[in-house]
């Protein structure tokens, strides 16, 4: 994965893209001194937090962009863009904190039932994406510790972020990935 110097230069680079978007309405370009490391694609997340609430986050579950590109383009959508939420306002941004998480590449869980699930997937370490025809749903590695889930209820949530019942992940039709997440804040 990526070093911690880097990781909080992700922030930094996130908070400076969502001040400059309200501020000029504008997306920054990638800084000259950005380390080489972020130049290469990873999946990244950006979470916005106001007063210990969720405020938005967006997301590239997969490694489409680099890792500096990313982050600038999805800490934009998920102070604006995030459907859940309206657009941040300049007053509010004092009272946002922020949290980049940088990922590793979605591998699929290869069971023969999916009771197995419950012994494959570790609450703290794996983030899930769960896939039934087209829908997708994905949660972080850190909602199930951040809500005491046990891996049955975070498999359930995520089948219900994929709008798809929460039984889902029983159905053999239903495609189950973990993936690991470096947070930075």
């Amino acid at each position: 994965m990526i070093t911690k110097e880097s990781g909080q230069y992700l922030v930094e680079i996130a908070k400076k893209a969502i001040l400059t978007y309200l501020d000029e309405g504008r997306k920054i370009e990638i800084p000259k001194d950005c380390p080489e490391e972020l130049k290469e694609k990873l999946g990244v997340f950006v979470t916005l937090n106001k007063n210990e609430m969720l405020r938005g986050c967006i997301g590239y579950p997969e490694p489409v962009e680099t890792a500096i590109q990313a982050t600038i383009n999805v800490a934009i959508s998920a102070a604006f863009e995030d459907p859940r939420f309206n657009p941040l306002i300049k007053e509010e941004y004092d009272d946002i904190t922020l949290e980049v998480t940088v990922l590793t590449k979605p591998e699929i869980l290869e069971v023969d039932d999916p009771q197995e699930y419950l012994d494959k997937i570790e609450i703290g370490k794996d983030g899930l994406i769960i896939q039934k025809g087209f829908s997708r749903g994905l949660l972080l590695p850190q909602v199930a510790t951040e809500n005491n889930m046990n891996v049955e209820e975070f498999l359930e949530h995520t089948c219900m972020k994929a709008g798809i019942s929460s039984d889902s992940w029983l159905d053999a039709s239903c495609d189950v990935y973990t993936f690991q997440g470096q947070i930075f804040k």
